[in-house]
């Protein structure tokens, strides 16, 4: 399943490369009309991140989500500075169909499976952002992919069995923004430890050829951002190929 993403800040569609809030790329398009161009070509669901709560650590885009939850006939699921469970709920019960939690679920896991026993296995996503260390291991990052943490991306999905955790969403840090293809090694590994996650793939790409690969592997979902923005391809040849 493919799930276009729209990066929000200052109310506008923007991309960072490799999450560096310096490297940003400001598009000229209106996010309601985006998501219902997205909705028009078929896509079931779209990933939208909050950039301004990612960096901030408070949730700031949250009435905007809403609107475009509520616009385009499209589910959404969405992260970004969630931080406490009324803000989850207020987009949960506002439109929002999943909502994504990313640095929590590193530093403070026991209050994301708080959560999921509250809302709901299928209303939680965690998120994993990643880069591979001099060890050839890859630790999550955290806080806008500002801080690294001593875990592994292993430790933390780990942690998790037994919560209900249902999706996990992982991205190759060094490939966001690249289009130099997905982390095909990493997404194999999880797959084959931890196979009852629903495994969502985000980071690199920038081709059909990169959406196949991945399609290959047969995650239930894979994330394109810059290549739609940019016009590489559409939304209807990757879901098709």
């Amino acid at each position: 399943m493919i799930f276009p993403a729209m990066d929000l800040m200052d109310g506008g569609c923007v991309r960072l490369l490799k999450g560096d809030f310096g490297a940003r790329t400001n598009y000229d398009a209106n996010p309601v009309e985006v998501a219902q161009g997205y909705s028009a070509a078929g896509a079931e669901w779209m990933h939208i991140v909050d950039l301004d709560g990612a960096k901030n650590g408070q949730a700031e885009q949250s009435d905007l989500i809403l609107k475009i939850a509520n616009s385009a006939d499209i589910k959404v699921q969405t992260g970004g500075g969630l931080r406490e469970l009324a803000q989850i709920k207020r987009l949960l019960d506002g439109g929002v169909d999943r909502v994504v939690i990313g640095s929590l679920a590193v530093t403070n896991p026991q209050m994301v499976k708080h959560w999921l026993r509250e809302v709901g296995s299928d209303a939680i996503c965690v998120a994993l952002d990643v880069n591979k260390g001099e060890d050839g291991e890859y630790r999550p990052a955290t806080k806008g992919w500002t801080e690294a943490s001593e875990k592994t991306i292993w430790d933390v999905i780990a942690d998790f069995f037994g919560s209900g955790l249902r999706t996990i969403l992982v991205t190759d840090i060094g490939r966001d923004g690249m289009q130099t293809g997905g982390n095909l090694e990493l997404y194999k590994r999880i797959h084959t430890e931890f196979p009852t996650l629903d495994l969502i793939t985000s980071g690199g790409v920038g081709t059909l050829e990169h959406v196949k690969d991945l399609k290959a592997i047969d995650p239930y979902g894979l994330i394109i951002g810059k290549a739609l923005y940019e016009g590489a391809f559409t939304l209807d040849e990757a879901m098709s190929c």
